[in-house]
């Protein structure tokens, strides 16, 4: 139970002579407080697409040594890791934009975008950082998925054309389907769009795809063309508490967002930790590993259940269920925390890849949540 009282109530009901009624009640300070950060103990965390195998060693040690350092601005830190991952790509410091997460890059585009005309998007994706761009009046044209759950580029293109679109934005793979356009297509289909019309292309989960360079579009970026990639250290890296994200494009379009951006600086934990992570191909080895491995055990669980899912090429599977927020609910109460209906998709569950030991869980308690 929790029971809120100000220190004036506190004080009235003492005055009162009504104290005595708190008497089985403990003090604040003697209430167990649950977990600041992450799961309580003894919870089957699936929820939130994290990974919780991070952060690295590295970034853990670059974490502890920059904890002194953090009465200072962190200008230079920015700076170098804008550098890193320009080298590490393949284009200028000057095409790389660095958040607050990549949601404050992509809502910085967003914004920019939306006052020059409409932004078209799928109907169901991650749209949050869109949706800070719809309170500031631009409009968005949602576009009906596929029957098969897959994005509709075709209509997509329409509509952008239709309406002259200064934006389509896509999440690839999609969250919460966590099925890939394959990149060749998206890539025919990015050279047909009109000048005047960006494709931004949110790439959060491409590391932990089959073939992350190809998938990518960061290859037209390079080539110059009217295209946004965002990336993040909250997935593969393990680091998505501390909110590290950026965009790579053209010199024009980064300038543009970054007039757009919040943060004058990052913090300088987080800043350590990215620096430190970014080119750790060891850990993100081990995690692409292990993310895999819980994701290939929740796709037969469902199976074996009888149960459809969608293919996925993420850190989480999109479950076909009787009554998503039914089998939310019937998890939780076994501990096992999962997300539960997505809108009108009620028969659809998103199921994140946790540790293996939870994904465990969640496999051996799905055919009763199912009734199978």
């Amino acid at each position: 139970m929790t029971i809120a009282l100000s220190r004036r109530s506190l004080l009235g009901a003492a005055s009162a002579g009504t104290a005595a009624a708190l008497a089985g009640v403990p003090s604040i300070a003697a209430q167990k407080a649950p977990p600041l950060f992450g799961p309580a103990s003894g919870t089957a965390w699936l929820t939130y697409n994290e990974n919780p195998y991070g952060p690295s060693p590295k970034a853990m040690a670059a974490m502890a040594d920059a904890a002194s350092k953090g009465c200072y601005y962190a200008d230079e830190a920015t700076e170098r890791l804008r550098r890193m991952i320009a080298e590490r790509f393949g284009v200028t410091p000057g095409q790389v934009v660095i958040g607050n997460g990549s949601t404050e890059v992509l809502s910085a585009a967003a914004l920019d975008w939306g006052r020059r005309g409409p932004i078209v998007c799928p109907e169901l994706f991650f749209d949050e950082p869109l949706q800070v761009a719809e309170r500031h009046g631009a409009r968005l044209i949602r576009v009906p998925l596929r029957p098969d759950m897959s994005v509709d580029l075709d209509a997509m293109a329409a509509a952008a054309a239709a309406n002259k679109a200064a934006m389509i934005y896509l999440c690839n793979p999609n969250n919460p389907t966590a099925m890939l356009i394959e990149p060749d297509v998206l890539r025919a289909f990015a050279l047909r769009l009109p000048a005047g019309t960006t494709l931004l292309v949110d790439e959060a989960y491409n590391e932990l795809t089959d073939r992350p360079q190809a998938n990518s579009m960061l290859d037209l970026v390079k080539s110059g063309r009217d295209v946004i990639v965002s990336r993040t250290f909250s997935k593969i890296y393990g680091l998505a508490g501390l909110r590290i994200g950026y965009v790579l494009t053209t010199p024009e379009n980064a300038q543009r967002i970054d007039g757009n951006i919040m943060t004058i600086d990052l913090g300088t934990s987080a800043l350590a930790a990215a620096i430190a992570s970014l080119n750790d191909e060891a850990f993100m080895a081990f995690s692409k590993n292990r993310i895999l491995e819980g994701r290939g055990m929740i796709l037969e669980a469902a199976r074996k259940a009888g149960a459809d899912v969608l293919p996925s090429q993420a850190n989480f599977v999109f479950v076909r269920v009787p009554d998503a927020n039914a089998v939310r609910a019937r998890m939780a109460e076994r501990g096992i925390i999962i997300r539960g209906a997505y809108g009108k998709w009620k028969n659809w569950s998103r199921v994140s890849t946790g540790k293996i030991e939870d994904v465990r869980r969640y496999a051996a308690a799905l055919p009763a949540t199912l009734g199978t």
